[in-house]
């Protein structure tokens, strides 16, 4: 484990700009991205025959879902290919205009009953199109962040980064809930969908803009200054001399997929199956649990910059496992007190906000995007794909098997924080 940090230095007003844009553009993109799912009833009803069944409309809605996520490492790929060649900034503005131009599209697009067969697969290639979107989005946008920022406030800057990107969530949340609330479901039906299609394609214009107010990472510009970009393939050259790094990183995924979409998307049904509680409470303590979430990511970013980020994630490893348990377990014996419960365990979940931080630490400069974006992507589309069958068919025999797959991939945490990962060549700044 790293020894704890020299205290650091106060961030640069260009720098709190970049961080601030950043933060909202990553925001703005992962509603995008996410508000599909909130959806996925009335967009089965709207883009299938009428006379399909139930559940084949739900397969079919789902896996226009989860194509999406099969775009990501594909998406995640070319664009760090270009963002190691080209810039970071040229890929951190394309990424969210490929997102911004096919939700605006799915909130126009004529559904089955206008345009037949035709709509499904217009609204599965634009999934495609915003799956890539996010796979260049996410890992670029811990690059530039951490490339702007000193190397001893690397750490503030992924967890406010990442805490974006669940803000995003939790603004789709609200959002989807308050249309729901809002038109009744003829309205719903009729364009009331639309509405948060549209809102986040315009906002997500308006983030292309700001993002043009950004310049190119310092070490970006030092190594072309250098004469020291990558020459040939990026990825060619982080699967040659880099396998150690993509390995542990896919790991360090592994245990943020684990986080993320077990006790922040799968929670709120699993509860409401194990311990009857009633799906709008189990989806308002979801809501308590995201907004802990993007506390506890800022939080643990400015632990990581305190005490070095492997300590950081140990201990917050630790502190998940702990609470995952306690909640879990806990929320059987007090019900009354889920709120709580769910909101401490959202906060500790906040310790994804220092996987980034290694991660960006484990590749050097020249292949940093490329590097960061194979084993993020890649691991995230296993294992994110993974989970849920995995935790659902553990289920059949082990009632609390969500609570154990958590905890053991926590222990998996702990025991990567003793394995060090920095590269060679750390950031210049």
């Amino acid at each position: 484990m790293t020894m704890p940090a020299a205290p650091a230095p106060m961030l640069r007003r260009d720098e709190v700009r970049t961080l601030t844009l950043a933060a909202l553009g990553g925001a703005l993109e992962f509603y995008d991205f996410i508000i599909f799912v909130f959806f996925t009833a009335t967009i089965g009803q709207l883009f299938f025959p009428p006379d399909t069944p139930d559940w084949l409309r739900q397969l079919q809605t789902f896996g226009l879902f989860a194509a999406g996520y099969l775009a990501r490492p594909l998406g995640g790929i070319l664009m760090a290919h270009y963002g190691d060649r080209d810039g970071r900034k040229r890929m951190f503005m394309l990424s969210v205009l490929l997102m911004a131009l096919p939700t605006l599209a799915i909130g126009l697009l004529p559904t089955w009953a206008s345009i037949g067969v035709a709509a499904p697969i217009a609204l599965l290639l634009l999934r495609i199109l915003q799956g890539a979107a996010v796979g260049g989005e996410v890992p670029g946008a811990w690059t530039f962040v951490a490339e702007h920022v000193h190397e001893r406030r690397i750490g503030f800057a992924c967890g406010t980064l990442t805490a974006g990107l669940t803000a995003g969530i939790l603004l789709g949340s609200l959002i989807a809930t308050a249309v729901n609330t809002h038109f009744d479901a003829a309205e719903l039906l009729a364009w009331g969908w639309r509405v948060p299609f549209l809102v986040g394609g315009v906002f997500g214009l308006c983030a292309v803009f700001l993002r043009r107010l950004l310049e190119e990472t310092p070490v970006f510009e030092e190594l072309r200054r250098r004469r020291e970009l990558v020459r040939g393939l990026p990825l060619k050259v982080v699967l040659a001399g880099h396998g150690r790094a993509v390995v542990l990183s896919m790991l360090l995924t592994w245990l943020l997929t684990a986080a993320i979409v077990v006790l922040i998307l799968m929670t709120p049904t699993l509860i409401q199956k194990l311990y009857a509680i009633p799906a709008p409470r189990a989806l308002a303590a979801n809501s308590v649990a995201t907004f802990a979430l993007t506390l506890g990511c800022i939080a643990f970013g400015l632990l990581a910059d305190r005490l070095g980020a492997a300590r950081a994630l140990g201990l917050g490893c630790a502190l998940l496992l702990a609470t995952t348990l306690l909640f879990y377990f806990g929320l059987a014996q007090a019900p009354d007190r889920l709120y709580l419960l769910y909101g401490a365990t959202g906060f500790c979940v906040g310790v994804v906000g220092v996987i980034p931080v290694l991660l960006v630490q484990a590749f050097p400069p020249a292949v940093r995007y490329s590097g960061v974006s194979f084993a993020y992507n890649v691991a995230y589309a296993v294992f994110g794909g993974l989970t849920p069958l995995v935790v659902t068919m553990l289920m059949k025999d082990a009632p609390l098997a969500p609570a154990w797959y958590v905890a053991a991939l926590c222990l998996l945490g702990v025991v990567l924080a003793f394995v060090p990962m920095r590269a060679a060549r750390t950031m210049e700044h």
